[in-house]
């Protein structure tokens, strides 16, 4: 008997007919044996519909209401999905997040979990129920109401499957896997069969929507496997597990140097200008936009002239105007000439574990993006990754551009 938890997003929830799909879907799991944890996204649009209402009402939301406001979706996903999996004669238990006791830090809107207490979901599957939990929230020790971000309800998912040692975790999405690039830009991308935690982690932080960053984190955490795939088709998706060493060779993709072409389009990018050249200063600044929960990707400092630098860096456009602030405040501070900030910017990524022992990977990057006139603003490297931020307006031509130079198109 395998326990699998299994997550369904939004789309695969955004209609009755589609609840109920999704509930004969769980429901046969656990019919072949296997018992089962559901995680739920909120229906459709529902959370933008909410975030809309919240604008509405004001243009400076409190990140706590907005928290308890957001939160409300996944909660009428879970009674829905439980009433349709009990008209099936399935037993099923809806349960919020501060139900099951997924605790988080004390910070609103993009909440860290810290914990997850695994005896309420425990006891409903001992007593031959289906536990079917929010998604995408959690509690914190004082009480408070949290949420994980946008894509939350994966890393839930991952969660509750590393605390209950499930034997796999199933994403269930729109789209039938992981592909070599986005297929409504790229159309002869390629499913990807399999990838490793590293590969998935990085594809997912350089703008692979189909998975949640800190999800990525948590399954390679506790090595986790996952399987994305279609919530409307029963064919296999794309297996997430360890070193390709522990893959069946059968199962393995083609030997690559790259897998796959990422982008991400919701990158801001900021520039102090002028900063003292002096021990400390790159420290003042991280440190002021660590303190407001501001994640910072790509960082490049210019060389000094006149003892003094220019230091640049991106972030999500989410985390835009607190980062804003918060370097405004610095360079004040620090006495830098001013702060430029930048929103027509793109994050162009090729990913795969390949590039640790092959030369020339990033000459064919740059190579293929010179070919198309596209101007390389920033440039930041990992063992399987290279990004670059290009104009937003070229970001696309970028991406099919790579995916071509690569030969990701080509199942040879």
């Amino acid at each position: 008997m395998a326990l699998i938890v299994q997550k369904y997003g939004g789309s695969s929830v955004a209609t009755a007919e589609k609840m109920k799909h999704v509930a004969r879907r769980a429901a046969a799991t656990a019919q072949a044996g296997n018992r089962v944890v559901v995680v739920v996204s909120a229906p459709g649009d529902m959370t933008d519909d909410l975030i809309t209402r919240a604008r509405e009402v004001t243009d400076q939301a409190p990140a706590r209401e907005m928290d308890m406001l957001l939160a409300v979706g996944e909660q009428v996903s879970i009674a829905l999905l439980s009433m349709a999996l009990q008209a099936l004669g399935c037993a099923a238990t809806s349960l919020a997040g501060w139900q099951v006791r997924v605790l988080t830090e004390p910070v609103h809107t993009k909440a860290r979990i810290l914990d997850v207490d695994r005896g309420r979901m425990l006891d409903e599957l001992n007593r031959g129920r289906i536990p079917v939990v929010a998604g995408f929230q959690g509690v914190t020790a004082s009480g408070e109401v949290t949420t994980l971000g946008r894509g939350g309800s994966d890393t839930t998912a991952v969660a509750l499957a590393a605390a209950l040692g499930a034997d796999f975790c199933e994403i269930y999405t729109d789209v039938t896997g992981v592909f070599t690039a986005d297929p409504r830009i790229v159309p002869d991308a390629r499913k990807l069969h399999r990838l490793t935690y590293d590969e998935m982690l990085e594809m997912a932080s350089s703008g692979a929507v189909v998975l949640q960053t800190r999800a990525a984190e948590y399954a390679k955490q506790y090595e986790v496997p996952l399987h994305v795939r279609s919530t409307f088709h029963e064919e296999e998706g794309t297996i997430i597990m360890g070193a390709r060493a522990t893959i069946p060779e059968e199962s393995m993709e083609p030997t690559r140097v790259v897998n796959a072409v990422t982008h991400d389009l919701s990158v801001t990018k900021l520039t102090v200008v002028d900063l003292p050249d002096i021990p400390g200063v790159a420290h003042r600044l991280f440190n002021q936009l660590a303190e407001a929960h501001v994640n910072v990707d790509m960082i490049v400092q210019t060389a000094s002239r006149c003892r003094h630098a220019d230091i640049s860096f991106t972030t999500s456009r989410s985390d835009a105007h607190i980062a804003i602030e918060a370097t405004q405040r610095v360079a004040r501070e620090l006495g830098a000439a001013r702060v430029d900030a930048e929103e027509g910017v793109a994050k162009v990524s090729v990913v795969g574990a390949g590039m640790v022992s092959n030369p020339g990977v990033a000459s064919t990057m740059f190579g293929a993006l010179a070919a198309e006139q596209i101007n390389i603003q920033m440039i930041s490297t990992s063992e399987i990754k290279i990004s670059c931020i290009v104009s937003v307006d070229e970001a696309q031509r970028a991406v099919r551009a790579l995916h071509r130079a690569y030969n990701l198109q080509d199942d040879a």
